[in-house]
């Protein structure tokens, strides 16, 4: 039966992230911890960053909006790849496509969002005596919907690209989850144009931003370097180290699954490199960001008490 795309396929079957039965149960459990850590982290964090007026800054701002971000991520694919471990995982082709197009939204999005934060590290270090000019509420909102205009952009060119696609080369998708690189190898029509759009979107959201984030840390290790005082560069230190290590596994993991030919990728490999990006990131972000941050301590510290003694 043909589906609106004039596929063959109605119905896909994720394999997930192994076929051996004897590790099915203990990652189920391993990766239901990291799900409920995820949202228990993100929510905390959203829910502290929204109820302390001390954190409504810039920085907090798109902190804000990277933890709403991975929150909706993980809820997009998580679920799904929880359900693969302890039963057959089918998923439909309509199914299929909007987690594919909200997967590509989201990481297209977190991506911009930890480039405004390098720009606002910059403006914070070099610039700090402009920076509420610089950094204004109106430029912050642009900012913010500039990163769902490139994430509805992506999106839209990954999702219609598929969608252009003919599946018949079986109906088992050899992943956790609807990706670009397992679904080009059901395609029995030519996926060129796939390829080259995913090249072009990827390189665009990973080598834009990568650069721009070096450029941002360059400038700030330069400006740090000229700073007397022990305790001022060991904060500024303190707070760029935190988004480097985000930035690192994000845009290292999406670089090194997207950006190589198709016909050389090995998909169980990419199993891996996905599991990074699509878990582990966003469950790392809250506590990179909280554990060394004395703002969030603070601002914790006194939410509880309130709580507590109210």
């Amino acid at each position: 039966m043909a589906s609106g795309n004039d596929s063959l396929v109605t119905e896909f079957i994720l394999l997930g992230l192994t076929q051996e039965r004897e590790l099915q149960l203990p990652l189920f459990f391993l990766f239901l911890g990291i799900f409920v850590a995820t949202v228990v982290g993100n929510i905390g964090l959203l829910v502290l960053i929204g109820l302390n007026p001390r954190l409504h800054t810039p920085m907090y701002y798109f902190l804000f909006n990277l933890s709403f971000i991975d929150l909706c991520y993980a809820s997009v694919i998580m679920p799904k790849m929880l359900m693969g471990f302890v039963k057959k995982n089918n998923i439909s082709y309509s199914e299929c496509m909007a987690q594919l197009y909200f997967f590509a939204f989201f990481v297209i999005d977190e991506c911009c969002v930890l480039t405004s934060m390098a720009y606002d590290r910059y403006v914070a270090i070099c610039k700090h005596l402009l920076y509420k000019v610089i950094m204004s509420p109106q430029v912050c909102l642009m900012l913010m919907m500039g990163k769902d205009a490139m994430g509805f952009v992506g999106a839209m060119a990954h999702t219609g690209c598929m969608l252009r696609l003919t599946f018949c080369n079986g109906n088992i998708i050899n992943h956790f989850m609807c990706d670009i690189p397992p679904l080009l190898h059901l395609s029995c029509t030519s996926t060129y144009i796939n390829e080259l759009v995913a090249f072009i979107v990827v390189g665009i959201n990973v080598t834009v931003p990568s650069l721009t984030v070096f450029i941002s840390y360059f400038l700030i290790l330069s400006n740090i370097l000229r700073i007397r005082s022990t305790e001022g560069r060991s904060k500024a230190f303190s707070i760029c180290c935190s988004h480097i290590i985000a930035v690192s596994l994000l845009f290292g993991s999406s670089a090194f699954m997207y950006l190589k030919p198709f016909p050389a990728r090995s998909l169980d490999q990419e199993k891996i490199y996905t599991v990074f990006y699509t878990t582990v990131a966003p469950m790392m972000n809250p506590f990179i960001y909280s554990l060394r941050n004395k703002d969030v301590h603070v601002a914790l510290s006194k939410t509880l008490k309130r709580r507590v003694f109210s």
